[in-house]
């Protein structure tokens, strides 16, 4: 009797190995099987917690659909006065907690203006005190990884977690897996950073954009090297435009480890020697015509 065969997309592939967490990995092979969910703790031997922080890292990633359901955000948050906060804070409850973190961990007395953001983060948004002590964690050393000196404003927390709020990151779990994804991929695009020549300076918001877009592709920083000299050799320059244009393309084209785009180019160039009757000049590697990926990539450029 032949056996049923499991497979996985490419795509779904990437993003497990990208996220490095075996035990996501492992509970979406025992999810993609048909196993129930509800007996995954005693199929894999593992304790609540464990299964817990599991489905989280699939959640982050887009794996599996989350049957919670999230708070309603209204259009106009609430006007918090001074009395809101004093009130809140002489019931002795969570927020009076929520304070003192808060203020251990900026370094610095909040005033009355930033404790109503507070307050709106923790009543409004409802997110839970803990998910609010790392949201605040996250963003320091978010502000420490981007060379930031200065601890992280309450007006950037609050931005931040509204995303979070959006996105259903309100539970321990998946905060903490949240933060140590987003880390991860804050380390690899410095080292990227290294790879593009740019030294230490801090990175434009619009750079770091079309870096975490190429890491979200699923390229790695050797691929993204290679695009930035065919940038170098055809611009004269890093043009970050045309560098995404070429990364788009191979993306599109299914391409993403070097040995993909040396033979997906390889293939490029002798279908369009071929279309043209004519084979390359011999000893003209790298400096015959533009492959039709870096044609794709000048394109792209010369209509944004």
């Amino acid at each position: 009797m032949n056996e049923p065969v499991l497979s996985l997309p490419l795509s779904e592939v990437r993003r497990l190995l990208g996220a490095g967490s075996g035990d996501g990995a492992l509970l979406y092979l025992y999810l993609r099987s048909g196993a129930d969910p509800a007996a995954a703790a005693e199929a894999l031997r593992w304790p609540a917690h464990r299964v817990d922080g599991a489905m989280a890292s699939l959640r982050q990633l887009g794996l599996l659909e989350d049957p919670r359901q999230r708070p309603i955000v209204r259009d106009q948050p609430p006007v918090y006065t001074e009395a809101d906060v004093l009130r809140a804070t002489e019931r002795g409850n969570s927020f009076s907690l929520l304070v003192g973190e808060a203020q251990r961990r900026l370094g610095r007395v909040l005033s009355t203006e930033e404790l109503k953001i507070l307050l709106s983060l923790h009543d409004y948004l409802g997110l839970p005190t803990e998910v609010i002590g790392i949201l605040i964690t996250y963003c320091i050393q978010r502000s420490r990884a981007r060379g930031l000196v200065r601890a992280p404003s309450l007006r950037t927390i609050e931005k931040e977690a509204y995303y979070w709020a959006d996105q259903g990151i309100d539970t321990l779990e998946d905060a903490a897996f949240y933060m140590q994804t987003q880390l991860q991929k804050q380390t690899i695009v410095a080292r990227v950073q290294q790879r593009l020549q740019l030294g230490d300076r801090r990175l434009t918001r619009a750079e770091e954009q079309y870096i975490r877009q190429w890491l979200d592709w699923g390229f790695g920083d050797d691929v993204i090297a290679m695009a930035y000299e065919k940038t170098c050799l055809n611009t004269g320059a890093m043009k970050w435009p045309y560098c995404n244009s070429i990364l788009k393309s191979w993306h599109e084209k299914g391409l993403h480890t070097v040995q993909e785009v040396e033979g997906g180019d390889q293939r490029s160039q002798q279908a369009a020697y071929s279309n043209n009757n004519r084979r390359p000049p011999a000893g003209s590697a790298g400096q015959g015509p533009l492959g039709s990926l870096e044609q794709d990539a000048l394109r792209r450029l010369l209509n944004q």
